[in-house]
């Protein structure tokens, strides 16, 4: 029988990037396969599971209400957005470099 509870939909997801022992990511992806489901999915569960366990820990969250997470300050921007960007800042940068009288011409 899974220890992990069937999937909740309408979650707020967000994207995090982790490094896992070679160990770790086999048996992840082992249970994942097990359960039909997502390796995040899975994750997921397992914290969820693991932490509500932890009666220190929750009575520490009580006491300790908020955000924990550290903020997103910027996005990356990739493929064209990144190009976009680009392109808009050696515009700009061309447009104070030329004489005054240049960009009135135009």
């Amino acid at each position: 029988m899974p220890v992990i509870k069937a999937r909740t939909r309408g979650k707020h997801i967000v994207r995090h990037i982790a490094r896992l022992d070679r160990e770790n990511l086999e048996t992840l992806f082992a249970y994942a396969m097990f359960l039909s489901e997502p390796p995040d999915y899975v994750l997921n569960q397992v914290i969820d599971t693991l932490l509500a366990r932890d009666k220190e820990f929750t009575a520490w969250r009580e006491q300790h209400p908020g955000p924990h997470a550290p903020r997103v300050t910027g996005r990356k921007l990739r493929g064209r957005a990144r190009h976009a960007s680009a392109v808009h800042a050696i515009e700009a940068a061309q447009a104070v470099r030329q004489p005054a009288s240049a960009v009135h011409a135009s």
